[in-house]
């Protein structure tokens, strides 16, 4: 066989494994997959491979376990309509009677029936040597909304499918009651009261919810608050939580635990003098340091703990009915006491442990009773928050994050559906010329639809429970990933395709079910179906005016369309002020980002952009001439988004005071500062400058006034 031909073959076997071939990169060039590339990252997807030789096999494989398939393991019926899914059936049968039951949601169970030759034949095809039939098969008209089971009897033999019986859309509010809105945004973590433990909590973000209420605004957003590991090892990254479905402890208020006036031994440990001179270091320093922090809470809350449960109360009833209802809970717990027991990741633990299998003796159970206490704790303050919302009339504005830690709880308690020896990235583009790995292993596709979805479902469920509108980051990966093999650098890495329709289908179907907007991050290199199927299917976009500038200054700045967020940056992004002034470059080139030609090139390109903008702003009446200072472009850049269509306005808070400092700069090294500055104004500070309630004030008269200056 030839090169040529051998070729052919990886690449037909590929495309059957849901394998892109080739790629077009941020550039419109065509990007094809290696050889090499190809070969090891087909085992990934269970496919029998190891060398070129195994390929014609593996294909008759693969070609004969797609057509045996009777059903596919995941079939939608959009809009409560009716269900056509199409069975999959060897000649020999064409002609045999069906028969059938639909297990609803509720419970309540449908016999179905279809008599011999009643379906009508849409394919026959010949595969192997073997003849398949392709046969529409209808179920009843009107399913009810939800996640249905079909049976499907073949002689003896049973297949069945997940039906997903979903709106066409996600939601959006009624009456378009936020057509108009507009919002704040801020990390928690850089959120603090001068008095507090030097961070954010989710006190703190109850007290911005009924401010950004009394300005009159309509959302609060923040970055994922996720369980992190927070002491060996330390992963800030609320990108790399150690699950998605548990919250972080870190932002517990300690204050607000009830039994803290009830335990006088964490109140002594609380008014000792070494805690409290801890206590203020911690607090006066410039940045977030979360394993000194959680030290100090983690004293006090393994004392309330301990007093929680040594003795029958009110309180440790909750606690063990929220763990009964939620049994997840204690075997996180359980995983995080082993963690701290070995101290190492899960996968140098021995046998059993590493295979997720853990017994009593396994791990200290006051450490497990920690875990759950505090997951109670996070429950029930969280639930404070989203009530502060709902009360003030605001949605909570969440993030889901695309990926968990390697070494964390989710993957290890599901390692059958993550794939390990792979990691998910992104291509080289202008800026990551060498691509970019982001250490985290990608969902297996086919998994997923055989599990049913219940992992991402519970993941959506954990943070639809509290937000008024969830961001889905990374919303491509929908419909692909890249995947980067284990020791091969980014560069080399393929894209995996994902059934989006059926992802949009579970969004669609809980956005509804908790009434909350789905919003997608679809910045950087879209594949062309995404932003359609985004508008197909009711997902909010994101607009970034300085993403918009730097992606094609012909069409920079175009119109705000009215399924958006819209904002100036987003906290992988420099703040205003260090983009307006050019801060960002100088940074990048002292990092070794850019050589000093590249860093004038780029600076050339922004002043020209800069020029774009205020001439922009000018022609849409804001009163800009070029020499007009930094604030005022500011104040005219939010109110081309304040008066756009928009469906909400989100204005990151540091913006209004001129901050220059990242949250987080992509690409710089872990010890860098990223996820971990404070906000340079406590809150009782910043919400009485008046560059930030005048900003706020006329973004909600522009926002309110309902007028369209665009």
């Amino acid at each position: 066989m030839s090169a040529l031909s051998k070729t052919l073959l990886v690449h037909q076997l590929a495309r059957l494994y849901g394998i892109q071939t080739a790629y077009h990169d941020v550039a419109h060039r065509r990007r094809p997959a290696s050889l090499e590339s190809l070969l090891a990252v087909l085992p990934l997807l269970r496919a029998p491979v190891e060398t070129l030789h195994d390929i014609p096999s593996a294909l008759r494989e693969r070609q004969q376990m797609l057509w045996r398939r009777v059903l596919e393991p995941v079939v939608i019926a959009w809009g409560s309509g009716p269900l056509q899914m199409e069975v999959r059936l060897p000649s020999s049968l064409a002609d045999t009677s069906l028969a059938g039951y639909l297990r609803l949601e509720t419970g309540e169970q449908l016999s179905l029936e279809w008599r011999k030759n009643g379906l009508p034949i849409l394919k026959t095809v010949e595969v192997e040597g073997g003849r398949y039939v392709i046969k529409r098969l209808s179920l009843p008209s009107r399913l009810p909304l939800g996640y249905h089971r079909f049976i499907l009897e073949l002689r003896g033999e049973l297949a069945e499918a997940l039906v997903i019986s979903a709106p066409l859309k996600a939601y959006i509010p009624p009456n378009q009651k936020m057509g108009r809105g507009w919002g704040v945004f801020i990390p928690l973590y850089a959120l603090y009261h001068q008095e507090g433990w030097g961070s954010g909590n989710f006190s703190d973000l109850e007290t911005l919810i009924t401010w950004v209420a009394r300005m009159g605004g309509d959302v609060v957003a923040t970055l994922p608050l996720l369980a992190s590991f927070l002491d060996a090892p330390l992963e800030p990254c609320p990108y790399a939580p150690v699950s998605r479905l548990m919250w972080n402890e870190f932002y517990l208020d300690i204050s607000k635990v009830p039994e803290l006036q009830k335990c006088a031994q964490a109140q002594t440990i609380l008014s000792s003098s070494p805690f409290q001179e801890e206590l203020e270091t911690v607090r006066n320093l410039h940045l977030v340091d979360y394993r000194r922090e959680m030290v100090l809470k983690r004293q006090v809350l393994e004392e309330l703990s301990r007093f929680c449960f040594s003795e029958a109360s009110d309180y440790l009833e909750s606690l063990q009915h929220f763990a009964e209802v939620n049994p997840i809970v204690e075997d996180y717990a359980r995983f995080r006491a082993v963690c701290e027991w070995q101290c190492t990741s899960w996968r140098s633990w021995p046998h059993p442990l590493c295979e997720g299998i853990l017994r009593e003796g396994d791990y200290d159970e006051t450490r497990k009773r920690y875990h759950i206490y505090v997951q109670w704790l996070a429950h029930q303050q969280i639930q404070a928050v989203s009530e502060r919302a709902r009360e003030n009339g605001l949605r909570l504005h969440l993030d889901l994050p695309l990926g968990v830690h390697p070494d964390g709880y989710d993957v290890w308690r599901n390692q059958d559906l993550f794939v390990q020896d792979a990691s998910v990235g992104a291509p080289p583009d202008v800026v990551f010329t060498w691509g970019q790995d982001w250490r985290f292993p990608p969902l297996h596709p086919e998994r997923l639809r055989q599990q049913g979805y219940r992992y991402y479902i519970a993941c959506l469920r954990h943070h639809l429970r509290h937000a008024g509108i969830l961001r889905i980051d990374h919303v491509m990966g929908l419909h692909r990933l890249f995947w980067i093999p284990q020791g091969m650098e980014a560069s080399q890495g393929v894209y995996i395709r994902y059934p989006a329709e059926e992802f949009y289908a579970i969004l669609a179907l809980e956005s509804h079910r908790n009434k909350a907007v789905i919003v997608g991050e679809d910045l950087g290199t879209v594949s062309p179906e995404v932003r359609p199927a985004m508008l197909r299917h009711g997902l909010q976009r994101m607009y970034v005016v300085q993403y918009e500038l730097d992606s094609n200054l012909k069409r920079a700045l175009r119109t705000v369309p009215a399924n958006a967020v819209a904002s100036l940056n987003t906290h992988d992004m420099p703040p205003f002020a260090a983009f307006w002034q050019e801060l960002d470059i100088q940074s990048r080139q002292e990092m070794g980002l850019l050589n000093e030609a590249a860093a004038q090139q780029e600076i050339e390109s922004r002043q020209t952009l800069k020029e774009y903008l205020v001439s922009l702003l000018q022609s849409k009446g804001q009163g800009m001439t070029p020499c007009v200072g930094l604030q005022a472009i500011l104040r005219a850049t939010l109110a081309f988004l304040s008066a756009s269509r928009a469906l909400v306005v989100l204005v990151n808070l540091e913006d209004l005071w001129q901050e220059v400092q990242y949250q987080n700069m992509p690409g710089f090294p872990k010890e860098s500062c990223n996820w971990r500055r404070k906000a340079r104004y406590t809150f009782d500070t910043f919400c009485q400058l008046p560059q930030v309630v005048e900003a706020l004030n006329e973004i909600d008269g522009i926002r309110r006034g309902g007028g369209d200056l665009q």
